[in-house]
């Protein structure tokens, strides 16, 4: 069954919704949050294929919790419901990321064929994605599958897993500023721990010594912010 996380912090209105989708014909395995914030919370440890969130809610409204979603997770489908959709919330929903919108009061069947769309274009557009070989500079070769670095005329530097997807997230990101606490959140579980923050800064120290043989190749650190890779060309593949 597709695991669907709702948001809603309407109480009733999160049971009605959460049944309807339970009992449509194949069903949907639903696990639902009444803010924000606990939708991120959500997200992170249930891992659903769907997000079907309310934009107004209080702690933290719909908007900022897709804004920080997005930052480290641009392919999950949401849907946003709401009562009040004006053309500026409608603009605003999509430049954060939001896929598309359902203005209540709906039906469960709508709510389904709008999920089940969305669906069919995320699973349509998984075989274009290239993003398993990473071209950094003029002579590193990130193996992102296998967690291997290759520099050419050197032996391959196997990576380990922090190693591995801190140089990913930078490359996915690079010639761009990855903030700390998107860093933190994907590879700690944390935005703020102190002592994850100190681990990452020994894993940055490791990533430009692993660099040093290229000057194009520049790890910066953005104070206050976050990190940027650049290179003289990164590129994504399936091949190197």
């Amino acid at each position: 069954m597709t695991k669907v996380l709702l948001v809603e912090d309407d109480a009733n209105l999160c049971y009605i919704i959460k049944g309807g989708l339970e009992d449509m014909i194949g069903g949907y395995e639903v696990e639902t949050a009444s803010d924000g914030q606990e939708g991120i919370r959500k997200w992170k440890s249930w891992k659903p294929e769907v997000i079907v969130s309310d934009i107004e809610m209080p702690v933290m409204d719909g908007y900022e919790m897709v804004r920080r979603i997005r930052e480290s997770d641009a392919c999950i489908p949401i849907l946003f419901t709401s009562g009040r959709v004006s053309p500026k919330d409608v603009v605003k929903g999509y430049e954060i990321g939001v896929n598309n919108y359902v203005k209540k009061p709906f039906l469960p069947e709508e709510l389904d064929a709008h999920i089940k769309a969305l669906l069919r274009l995320t699973h349509a557009r998984e075989p274009e994605r290239a993003d398993t070989f990473f071209r950094i500079g003029k002579s590193y070769v990130f193996d992102a599958e296998r967690s291997v670095l290759h520099q050419e005329g050197q032996p391959d530097r196997e990576l380990t897993v922090r190693e591995s997807g801190l140089l990913r997230i930078l490359c996915e990101g690079q010639g761009h500023v990855v903030r700390r606490e998107v860093i933190l959140s994907r590879l700690w579980d944390t935005e703020d721990d102190y002592f994850a923050s100190r681990s990452l800064d020994v894993f940055v120290s490791r990533l430009r010594k692993m660099f040093s043989g290229d000057p194009d190749v520049r790890l910066k650190t953005v104070k206050g912010v976050g990190l940027m890779l650049e290179a003289g060309r990164t590129h994504a593949g399936t091949e190197p």
